[in-house]
């Protein structure tokens, strides 16, 4: 055998070894042939990544360019031909004529319907979980080797283990209390010494955190959920990610985060992104500030990182098979950004339906974002939906005040009428509490409150959504803040002594508001008169709200009776428009026939649904 010299093995040992271990992270991990859009940019990141160029040798594929930022990252540029056939690419790596690197690249074959999900209606009920507090499938993976917070159910904001095989094993529970998409918050890595239980400062934007399970457990509730009937809509977050992500240990670029001379927080007012008379200083500091200490904030006009997020993004809709998205904390983000991702988004998928957070109280406000031809300065957001956080505060106040000219269920009435400002009302998603608001049973006080939101919230226009948890009268109790809103759902751990799933040792109240719930919203889900109607609504009088919705020569009128001692006997004349050539009808929530329309008899904190007959 040949003696080769020693210094020529030393070298190729070398280069094997920094082939092997010069890259650290690919991402995306992986594309898919045949999209719409035929541009793809990989961020490479390895020690000295950034001094090679990038080459490969596929039918279809090709490299528009490298560019290195810094030693340790490097952006390829693909082109991807429409005849570009699903294989694995290799990729090399070069620093002058030296191949330093090489990796293999997979281009999946797209799944055929993908473009053609429906996404979520006014047709669904949307239902949030907080995987951590819901149920605990696996306890193995409480705590996993390098995650930096272990489990502690006995902290109320620490982590107590929920993950993705709690929610997947009780598809079943959720389905029957009449959901049809799930909507969970952030199940992505939060790799943090503590609070990482809300999962809203990620770490790695491709990654489950392995305390909730892995891609492919999420991948396959989505198509359990799927199997079953229901959409699952998922939370990204665009405008922060996790202090201890690996990008800022070594920035990708100067310019990745927005950076301040000393911290600097948001002001927190989502407002002024649409006052025409807003200061520049104020709008800035609202895009621009961190929205905490450990939640580093996006800078969207990097053009790399804006490419970055609408890749991320559609990787995960396609992973997945994702029916929706949940935008946290949207007008944080840079808008114009926020526009152009939109339009990339629903031009790939072209009915995928986005919900944006905007947490703002007034309508004329919350209008600007959702997609609209109208705002005065010419912003367009593309945005499909959008949260109603003004009928919220209203839904929040109605049920526990006198009635007045302007207080209790004439706040609904009031919102309502201010629909004018939407482009689309029904694009709203309506609610009544969610993880970071007060839960609705301490908040609205009794049961017949509850009840009464949740019957407002199944009939009036666009898509309810309730909070876990709602439905056997989750409180606070004694905790105060966040732990309050996020406590865990009982049965969810072995050894509780109440469970939800089972029904035991749970209270008649509990009992009776979880078949109040289920019959509630199964009925809407098989209603497409109450999902789809025209609404009319009456001016309340003496502490009555009602309202028909109507669709072809269906109709359903709702009448809330707000008082709190009184049985109102209605008489209906006022409403003869909504009435004519119906004489009959059914209760939807006790399924008596009512055979008299021309008075009505509702008891009092109630709300009577009733399908009108000819």
């Amino acid at each position: 055998m040949k003696k080769i010299p020693f210094l020529i093995i030393c070298i190729l040992f070398f280069r094997t070894a920094f082939s092997q271990g010069i890259i650290d992270h690919v991402e995306p991990p992986c594309w898919w042939a045949d999209m719409k859009n035929n541009s793809l940019q990989l961020m490479i990141h390895g020690k000295d990544i950034g001094k090679t160029k990038a080459s490969l040798d596929y039918n279809g594929v090709k490299v528009k360019g490298s560019t290195g930022t810094g030693s340790d990252y490097l952006f390829v540029d693909l082109s991807i031909a429409n005849n570009a056939k699903p294989g694995k690419i290799t990729i090399s790596f070069k620093e002058a004529d030296s191949v330093l690197a090489t990796i293999e690249y997979e281009l999946k074959s797209r799944v055929k319907e993908s473009a053609k999900r429906p996404g979520f209606t006014t047709a669904d009920m949307m239902y949030l979980i907080m995987p951590d507090r819901f149920a605990n499938g696996d306890p193995t993976n409480d705590d996993m080797p390098g995650m930096l917070e272990k489990a502690d159910r006995t902290s109320p904001n620490g982590r107590h283990g929920g993950d993705i095989k709690g929610i997947a094993e009780h598809l079943d529970y959720i389905k029957n209390l009449g959901v049809t998409t799930i909507w969970c918050t952030p199940l992505l890595e939060n790799n943090l010494p503590r609070y990482t239980y809300h999962g809203y400062a990620a770490t790695d934007l491709y990654k489950i955190d392995p305390r909730f399970g892995t891609n492919e457990d999420y991948r396959n509730l989505v198509q359990s959920a799927h199997n079953k009937g229901m959409k699952v809509v998922m939370d990204m977050v665009f405008n922060h990610f996790g202090t201890n992500s690996y990008w800022m240990k070594d920035l990708p670029q100067k310019d990745w985060v927005n950076q301040w001379p000393e911290f600097t927080r948001s002001n927190y007012r989502g407002g002024v992104l649409s006052d025409p008379y807003h200061s520049q200083v104020d709008a800035n500091k609202m895009a621009n500030g961190w929205f905490d200490v450990t939640m580093a904030d996006f800078n969207q006009k990097n053009p790399y990182v804006a490419k970055y997020l609408i890749q991320n993004s559609i990787w995960w809709v396609e992973y997945a098979g994702l029916d929706g998205i949940r935008q946290d904390t949207y007008p944080y983000s840079d808008k114009e950004f926020m526009a152009e991702w939109m339009k990339t988004l629903r031009e790939e998928y072209p009915n995928l339906k986005v919900v944006g957070e905007a947490w703002i109280n007034y309508p004329a406000q919350v209008s600007y974002w959702l997609d609209n031809k109208s705002n005065s300065d010419g912003f367009r957001s593309n945005l499909t939906n959008v949260f109603d956080f003004p009928l919220m505060g209203a839904i929040q106040k109605a049920f526990t005040e006198k009635e007045g000219w302007d207080t209790g269920l004439a706040r609904l009435y009031e919102l309502l009428s201010q629909d004018f400002l939407y482009s689309d009302p029904s694009k709203l998603i309506t609610f009544a509490d969610n993880h970071d608001i007060e839960r609705m049973y301490p908040v609205l006080k009794t049961t017949d409150n509850v009840k009464m939101a949740l019957a407002f919230l199944a009939t009036t226009r666009g898509m309810p959504m309730i909070y876990y948890g709602t439905e056997v009268l989750s409180d606070r109790g004694t905790l105060e803040g966040d732990p309050g809103k996020r406590k865990d759902l009982p049965g969810g751990w072995q050894g509780d002594e109440v469970n939800v799933f089972t029904n035991d040792n749970l209270s008649p109240e509990q009992k009776d508001m979880k078949d109040y719930i289920s019959t509630l919203f199964n009925w809407r889900k098989s209603n497409k008169t109450v999902q789809e109607g025209k609404l009319t609504h009456y001016i309340p009088e003496d502490g009555l709200y009602v309202y028909f919705r109507a669709l072809g020569k269906e109709s359903v009128i709702v009448i809330m009776n707000n008082n709190e001692k009184y049985v109102k006997t209605i008489n209906t004349d006022r409403f003869a428009e909504n009435l004519k050539g119906f004489k009959t009808g059914k209760d939807v929530l006790t399924g008596n026939h009512v055979k008299d329309l021309s008075n009505i008899e509702v008891a009092a904190k109630s709300v009577k649904i009733i399908e009108l007959s000819k």
